[in-house]
């Protein structure tokens, strides 16, 4: 007899990432400048800190890429917008022309907006997305919204464990002494770009229960292989950590130098536990709650360790394993 596969809620990653060298929280320009995103914390003592910091936009758009490139390779469904990488990721004509349901018609209700979103899209069914268009003959459903299954938080730099530093950057060209101007792209450019390092809590979380979920009709449409977008999903969470593609990473590629932390999972409605690791004391806290939660129901909550970016990859293929949840 084959072993039942385990189940899967909701996971959460919390952990300590290192990076060296890296330009993932630029915030922009002033004058010939870049400028690194900081941010201010308190800790578990009350101390107030000003860090480094990589906003959960930047980690979402990431994996975002990473996802549409796999579900095309997998041959997942996909939205032409999410296909061609466009932040939209769908478009209210696409939509509008959806045939499966009432959606194209006068009766088309905002569930059956989300049904239809589900169905086409795996990047805005996992991702989610707010659909401003009218939809319908009568241009009659606006504002429906798709929230997110992955939940990415601020990468924050750990006190006194981050530091930037700044360098020159030019470009190479004839005449760089020419005191002649154009106004084109064409002279000498001189500006100053920041390299940032040090060790950064990490926290994210993916309701696998919500895959393929209809959040106002509390249901799952049919036809929808939410075992194949969940393996998708990790895969390209996997990748994102493999292979970070922000700002600035064709010239500043992060040297990702040690990853550890804590995986837990949760196959219940009760979400996996999560404490930043900006906590010195996270991975124990996190075991008292999973301890404690698992004494109101048991095995509800299992914790992975991980000590590496290799051996999280490990934890994250087993994971590919277990079944998702699926409300009754």
């Amino acid at each position: 007899m084959a072993e039942a596969k385990k189940i899967i809620a909701s996971i959460s990653i919390s952990g300590e990432i290192t990076l060296n060298l890296h330009s993932l929280n630029n915030e922009g320009g002033e004058g010939n400048q870049i400028i690194t995103r900081q941010v201010t914390i308190v800790d578990k003592e009350g101390e107030i800190h000003t860090v480094n910091a990589i906003s959960g936009d930047m980690f979402k758009h990431i994996h975002a890429v990473h996802l549409a490139q796999i579900a095309k390779e997998q041959q997942l469904p996909l939205s032409k917008y999410a296909e061609a990488l466009n932040p939209n990721r769908i478009s209210g004509e696409e939509l509008g022309s959806y045939s499966k349901n009432n959606i194209a018609k006068a009766n088309g209700t905002a569930a059956d907006v989300i049904d239809a979103m589900i169905d086409i899209c795996t990047v805005c069914d996992t991702h989610g997305i707010l659909i401003t268009d009218k939809i319908g003959e009568n241009k009659n459903s606006s504002n429906t919204p798709r929230k997110s299954t992955v939940e990415f938080g601020w990468t924050v730099g750990i006190p006194n464990k981050t530091n930037t530093e700044s360098y020159l950057h030019t470009k190479l060209v004839t005449n760089a002494g020419s005191t002649e101007t154009t106004g084109s792209n064409e002279g000498q450019n001189i500006f100053h770009r920041p390299a940032n390092h040090g060790v950064y809590a990490f926290v994210c979380s993916i309701d696998v229960y919500r895959i393929g979920f209809n959040d106002i009709s509390r249901k799952y449409p049919d036809g929808v292989d939410r075992a194949a977008r969940y393996k998708a999903l990790l895969q390209s969470l996997l990748s994102s950590f493999i292979n970070p593609k922000g700002a600035m990473t064709s010239t500043q590629k992060p040297h990702i130098t040690d990853f550890k932390g804590v995986v837990a999972i949760s196959s219940k409605l009760t979400p996996a536990p999560t404490i930043s690791a900006i906590n010195d004391g996270y991975q124990a806290e996190i075991t008292k709650i999973a301890n404690s939660l698992n004494k109101i129901e048991s095995d509800m909550i299992e914790l992975k360790k991980f000590d590496g970016l290799g051996n999280l990859a490990e934890i994250i293929a087993d994971l590919m394993t277990y079944e998702p949840y699926k409300i009754s």
